[in-house]
């Protein structure tokens, strides 16, 4: 099978597109075809291990699996012996991060148990498979930080995969919400049902008198300190991005002492579950993962790294893995 390999960490041009022996399958797992994926910033991070803790989990010198990939949606091919709960020709999305990653390829392993769910009817395989990152890392972003129905939530980086998904999730929730973007994506964020939305283009969005009881940095590219003055007496500030210092797994021991404004870290659990919940919402409607306008084929995923990484990107960015993106299977 085609799948896009590296072999050291480094930039988007230490991945290139190979042959490679198609995955095997175990008892309990399922071995899908792949129709479509994404290269986010998760993709980007374990490529070229940043920050460098990565390593512990990837290889300290080389990473240890040479294909990387977290969400996918595709075609069931095949089943473990074991396996009851999916059949072959199911179409199937899901995210593999703790299962080993593989979905930037035409066909990937993965748990029966863990982070896969039947495709909504009304969802193509491009719909589906951006789903899984942005949603379950703002959802836990938004249960570390125990948002309820009613506070007032801040989003910064309202139009990438994590904060347009947060976004959607407070308006579910019944939260009000302050969205920060740039000019261009002002209508995008008002669309997903942002309450207030504050330009930075246009001011500084630490500027306002307003005060929150979470703010969400989705991009990771605040501090505690700047955002410190817009929380209420007791709220709580997140960042997907450990902090140019590590600081953000450090400020939530320090700043959990006398009860006042504090830093938590969202630890991103992937509980099967999730995809339960997910699945209803895509199906609902209430939720739909927001896609850049720029799609890649496998064979330019370098191309795709590098835009991602260029900041330009709106939402989700999919890769396509040989077929049609407005293909339906009934």
């Amino acid at each position: 099978m085609r799948a896009a390999i590296y072999a050291r960490y480094g930039p988007p041009e230490v991945v290139r597109v190979a042959e490679v022996d198609r995955p095997r399958i175990g008892d309990g797992d399922v071995l899908v075809k792949v129709h479509a994926a994404t290269v986010n910033r998760t993709d980007c991070g374990y490529r070229a291990a940043r920050p460098g803790v990565i390593r512990i989990f990837t290889g300290l010198r080389r990473p240890r699996r040479p294909v990387l990939g977290t969400e996918f949606a595709g075609v069931v091919e095949a089943l473990g012996d074991a396996v009851t709960t999916f059949a072959v020709g199911d179409r199937v999305f899901g995210y593999n991060e703790n299962g080993g990653f593989g979905t930037h390829a035409e066909y990937v392993a993965v748990r029966a148990t863990g982070m896969l769910a039947n495709i909504p009817a009304n969802l193509t395989f491009a719909q589906a498979a951006p789903a899984t990152e942005g949603y379950h890392y703002a959802l836990t972003a938004l249960r570390t930080a125990r948002v309820e129905a009613g506070q007032d939530v801040l989003v910064y980086g309202a139009t990438g995969a994590i904060g347009s998904a947060a976004v959607q999730i407070l308006k579910i929730q019944a939260v009000n919400v302050t969205a920060v973007c740039d000019t261009a994506n002002v209508d995008v964020v008002r669309a997903l049902g942002a309450d207030q939305v504050v330009d930075y283009t246009v001011r500084d969005f630490t500027e306002t008198d307003q005060r929150y009881d979470v703010v969400l940095d989705a991009v990771g590219k605040s501090t505690f300190k700047q955002c410190k003055k817009l929380l209420k007496p007791t709220g709580t500030y997140l960042s997907t991005d450990l902090g140019p210092w590590l600081q953000n797994l450090l400020l939530p021991l320090v700043t959990r002492v006398g009860g006042g404004k504090r830093v938590r870290f969202p630890m991103a659990p992937q509980p099967p579950e999730l995809m339960a919940e997910l699945r209803a919402h895509l199906e609902s409607g209430r939720f739909r993962p927001v896609l850049d306008e720029r799609t890649y084929p496998l064979d330019q995923i370098v191309d795709a790294y590098r835009y991602v990484e260029s900041g330009r990107k709106i939402g989700n960015v999919v890769l396509t893995v040989g077929f049609d993106q407005t293909e339906t299977l009934e």
